[in-house]
Parts: structure tokens; sequence; C-alpha cells
């Protein structure tokens, strides 16, 4: 069976030793080396991890931006049974106030893009991947050219070798290619 990411992680770099760095609602590092052999760094949901996620951008700006008299609707917010999905759609609010010189955002913002670094030194690290590693992305978050560049920044600042490579397959084409060759097999 193959996890969404390994799909994206597929259709990315087309089979390639590398990286794929999602950060969307949740963020996942996953990697694959020359011998075929699977990494993955982050992916443990909101409760344990996510650190970098649309969400995790959310809840620190809710954090951080919180005031006694907001307490009630916050509240509502994470009783939601939606929560985690409201709590993320905050992110492009985030992005923009980063953009705008909020200072808040902004420390937001380098500790989510030094957070996400983080997943891809560990998933090479693991992998013994050559430098410089191809490195792709998939995710909301990760669309976003302003947000990636922090990341490229923050691997470079810890002396992190990448090569940044556009996403050559959507993840569903990557998925139901390797479907149809393991049905010929």
């Amino acid at each position: 069976m193959l996890s969404d990411a390994e799909a994206a992680l597929l259709g990315a770099l087309s089979g390639r030793p590398g990286v794929l760095l999602l950060s969307g609602t949740g963020s996942i590092a996953v990697g694959r080396d020359a011998r075929d052999r699977l990494a993955r760094a982050g992916g443990f949901g909101p409760l344990l991890g996510d650190e970098g996620s649309a969400f995790w951008l959310g809840r620190e700006w809710l954090r951080a931006t919180m005031r006694r008299e907001d307490s009630m609707s916050v509240r509502a917010l994470v009783r939601a049974p939606d929560s985690v999905r409201r709590i993320a759609a905050l992110a492009p609010r985030v992005l923009r106030c980063a953009n705008d010189g909020d200072r808040r955002a902004r420390t937001i913002v380098r500790a989510a893009q030094h957070h996400l670094a983080g997943l891809v030194i560990d998933v090479a690290r693991t992998l013994g991947l050559p430098r410089p590693v191809d490195v792709t992305w998939a995710g909301s978050l990760m669309e976003n050219a302003t947000f990636r560049r922090g990341i490229v920044r923050a691997l470079a600042r810890e002396g992190f070798s990448a090569r940044w490579c556009s996403p050559e397959m959507e993840p569903v084409l990557a998925a139901a290619q390797r479907a149809q060759r393991l049905a010929r097999q």
C-alpha cells in the first residue's frame, strides 16, 4: 500500500532519490534513496506534531494574538468538529501578516520554516543521500513561493545543500501508474 505522501514523492521526483516536503494542513517529509529505501520525518498529526503545517501556523497565531476578550470565540473554534481545518485556514492570514511586516507573524513563519527544514535534513541524513539532495514539495503552504524561499534559506543556514525541483507529476497520476505496473506483474 502506498501512502499519500509516498505517492506524492513518487510523482514529484518520478522515482529518483530525494526528499518530498509536504506542508498543508499537516506536515511530513518523505524520502527515497537509490536502493529504494524510504524514510520519513514528521507526519504525526496535530496532537503530536505537524510542526510547520498550516494547522501549526494557525494555532501559533491564535496563541500569539489571543486576548482575554477573544477567549470565548477561540474556545468555540477549538471545540468545533472541524477545528483542525478551521485553524489551518488561518495560515494564509498569518503569511499575509508576515509579508506585511507583523513581527509576531514573521517569528511564527520563520519558526515553521525552520521546523520544515529540519524534517528535510532528518530524512536526508537517515537515508545518507548525497549532496546536493533533490528536494521537492507538495501541499498548500508549499505552493507559496515566498514561504518556500524561507525554507531554502533555513536549509542554507544549516549548511544543507539542496537542489529544489518542481513536482513533475500529480500524486494521483503517480499512484495510478504504479498500480498499472503492479497489475502487469
